[in-house]
């Protein structure tokens, strides 16, 4: 057992289990615990969907959620589906009494990415967490290498430098003008009002006034632009705020 609360894989992640039986949900919880996992636990769907799109906030990034379909007020089929219409891309490992070929098809149809049926052994059940943790992690990686450089015309962002540069020569930013720079260039043609500028970079619990973020594109539009009087790259939108490109 001490090797696998080791495990690379287990260490950190947060689980969510969204189980209406009791018994069932504090068995699954004990087990993931035992493993090394971090759990939380739902009851109903609805309390569910709460706490998945509650992501924005890293610190309650969950990796994986371990979903029963026969919930009340929303099934499990439902959510899968809101979770992923909404882009958010967690991974879920459906466990289920319904074992038809036809519920399995729509299970993975609507977003799984595995599909356990009830009656199931606890080792296989962590096996299969463990599979998908695995390949969840890989993609990441492979999502990250693919993504370490942003580009937009003749201007790059090296995230693994912290660099910024225009035809090759490298520009000076200030910690808050990289990170506007990366947020634009992860972003192009993206309107974002100051507001969410401030949200974004600052925190949402900045207290200040949003002039700050007009005062940071004029620092950053004085070293970017050719004419910062006339921008090419960052642009004002009268009443709402800017954009990149």
């Amino acid at each position: 057992m001490t090797s696998r609360v080791s495990d690379k894989i287990s260490k950190a992640k947060r689980l969510l289990i969204v189980e209406d039986d009791k018994s069932i949900r504090e068995t699954l919880n004990e087990a993931l615990v035992a493993e090394g996992y971090q759990v939380e636990a739902c009851k109903t769907g609805d309390e569910a969907e709460a706490r998945v799109f509650s992501q924005f906030d890293t610190r309650k990034k969950i990796d994986l959620i371990v979903l029963d379909l026969m919930l009340p007020n929303l099934n499990g089929i439902e959510l899968c589906r809101r979770v992923r219409k909404n882009n958010i891309k967690t991974p879920i490992l459906i466990v289920s009494a319904k074992d038809s070929e036809s519920d399995r098809v729509l299970g993975l149809e609507v977003g799984a990415d595995d599909y356990l049926i009830k009656p199931f052994g606890l080792n296989e059940l962590i096996a299969r967490c463990r599979a998908i943790l695995r390949r969840s992690e890989t993609n990441h990686e492979k999502a990250q290498d693919s993504s370490q450089v942003l580009s937009y015309k003749n201007i790059s962002l090296y995230r693994q430098e912290y660099r910024v540069t225009k035809n090759s020569k490298e520009i000076n930013l200030a910690p808050k003008e990289y990170k506007i720079m990366e947020l634009f260039l992860q972003n192009p043609k993206r309107v974002w009002s100051r507001d969410q500028l401030l949200e974004q970079i600052w925190g949402i619990d900045y207290v200040g006034d949003s002039k700050t973020v007009d005062v940071h594109i004029r620092w950053i539009r004085e070293k970017i632009e050719d004419d910062a009087s006339d921008p090419d790259y960052i642009r004002t939108v009268r009443g709402f705020g800017y954009k990149f490109g």
